[in-house]
């Protein structure tokens, strides 16, 4: 077997149709555009979401709430999977590092802690939001919450 000697499997390359060449070769005339209209023309371009004449979707259906630009965007970590961790990795520092290196936040997320769940184990817990419940429970837990 050479390089020169390679080539496609029996009928998996098929020729391209050549349009536009004449009546004896079965496209001409209209090359496949079929009779008159937009369709049919050089140079047509169908505007995104045109329907045809017909009301389009995007405007029959209104308009409605509004997206807050000011919004931010957390990633929720609940006590429980914190405990969790803390109890596996027998860590006591789990800062936004930490979280990133096991999975549960991207690099450019923004971390809360919620209340789901309970620690027994005194942590310090580094993130960008806390819920009332979460820092509280860890607190209660002999732990220490720092906001970044």
């Amino acid at each position: 077997m050479y390089l020169q000697s390679l080539k496609p499997a029996e009928g998996s390359v098929k020729a391209r149709k050549r349009i536009g060449r004449g009546t004896g070769s079965g496209r001409g005339g209209t090359s496949t555009r079929g009779h008159k209209g937009a369709k049919s023309r050089s140079g047509y371009s169908q505007k995104a979401g045109f329907e045809g004449g017909q009301m389009p979707l995007q405007r029959r259906v209104p308009k409605y709430g509004f997206k807050n630009i000011n919004r931010v965007e957390y990633k929720a970590i609940n006590l429980d999977v914190i405990q969790a961790l803390a109890e596996s990795t027998n860590e006591t520092v789990l800062n936004f590092d930490f979280f990133r290196a096991h999975g549960l936040v991207q690099k450019n997320d923004k971390v809360k802690i919620l209340g789901r769940g309970e620690v027994n184990k005194a942590v310090e817990v580094h993130a960008h939001a806390f819920s009332g419940s979460a820092s509280s429970s860890i607190e209660k837990a002999g732990g220490k919450t720092v906001a970044l």
